[in-house]
C-alpha cells in the first residue's frame, strides 16, 4: 500500500472545467497546499496563479480535442510559461494518430516543446480512444520530440479515461526515461494505487482529498 505522503507527492490536484471560476480555482489551489500534493493543474485562462507557494503550476494546451493547428497550440505553450506555468500538459491531435500519420503528431509535439523551453512537456495521447500500435507509436514520438511525460487522458473523451493496461504499455514503450502520467476516471486509492503498480509516476486527480482520506495519516 503506497503511504499517503507517497501518493500527495505524485498528484496534479486539477481543475480544468470549462465552468470553473476563479474563485473556485483558488479554492483549489488552498487545498492542494493543505493537503501537500505536488502541483495543481488548471485552465490557461486561469494563469497567473496568485499565491501558488511551493506548488508546481501546470496547465493544458489544445485542451481538450487536440485539434488545434500546431502554430497555435505552440503559442499557447509560450504564452502559458510567461503566465507562470512551470509544466504544460499538450493534447496530440488524436485524429492524426489515428489516421497514422505520426510524423504530424511528432511535429507538433516538438513545436510545443520548442515554445515551452525548459518547462516540462507532457503528452497527452487519449488512450482509450487509440489501439496498443497507436499508443506505442505515439509515445515513441513524444519521446523523439523531446517531451518529459506520456499521459493517457483529458478526462472529457466519451471513450474513457486511464486504464492500467495503457499505462503498463505507456511505460513499457518509454521505459525510465519519461514520466508516465495518469488521468481521468481516477476516483479511489484504489484506482490510484492500481495505476501506480501499473507504471504511472504522477497522478491526475480532481478528488484527491477524498483519495487521500482513504489512505489516514
Amino acid at each position: 500500500m503506497t503511504s499517503r505522503s507517497h501518493l500527495a507527492a505524485m498528484i496534479d490536484h486539477t481543475l480544468l472545467k470549462p465552468e470553473a471560476t476563479r474563485a473556485q480555482v483558488a479554492a483549489l489551489v488552498a487545498e492542494a497546499k493543505e493537503l501537500g500534493v505536488l502541483a495543481v493543474c488548471v485552465s490557461p485562462s486561469m494563469l497567473p496563479l496568485g499565491d501558488p507557494g511551493e506548488l508546481v503550476v501546470a496547465t493544458v494546451v489544445g485542451f481538450p480535442s487536440g485539434q488545434v493547428k500546431p502554430e497555435i497550440k505552440a503559442a499557447e505553450a509560450e504564452r502559458a510559461v510567461a503566465d507562470g506555468a512551470a509544466e504544460v500538459d499538450m493534447v496530440i491531435n488524436i485524429g492524426e494518430a489515428i489516421a497514422g500519420d505520426y510524423d504530424a503528431v511528432e511535429a507538433d509535439i516538438r513545436g510545443v516543446v520548442a515554445a515551452s523551453g525548459d518547462v516540462l512537456v507532457k503528452v497527452i495521447i487519449e488512450s482509450a480512444a487509440l489501439t496498443d500500435e497507436q499508443i506505442v507509436e505515439v509515445c515513441r514520438r513524444a519521446e523523439a520530440a523531446g517531451a518529459g511525460f506520456v499521459k493517457t487522458s483529458t478526462g472529457f473523451h466519451p471513450a474513457g479515461g486511464a486504464s492500467a493496461h495503457a499505462v503498463a504499455l505507456m511505460r513499457e514503450t518509454v521505459g525510465d526515461r519519461l514520466g508516465v502520467k495518469a488521468s481521468g476516471g481516477i476516483r479511489t486509492a484504489e484506482a490510484a494505487e492500481e495505476m501506480i503498480g501499473a507504471g504511472a509516476s504522477r497522478l491526475g486527480l480532481s478528488g484527491s482529498a477524498a483519495i487521500l482520506s482513504e489512505l489516514g495519516d
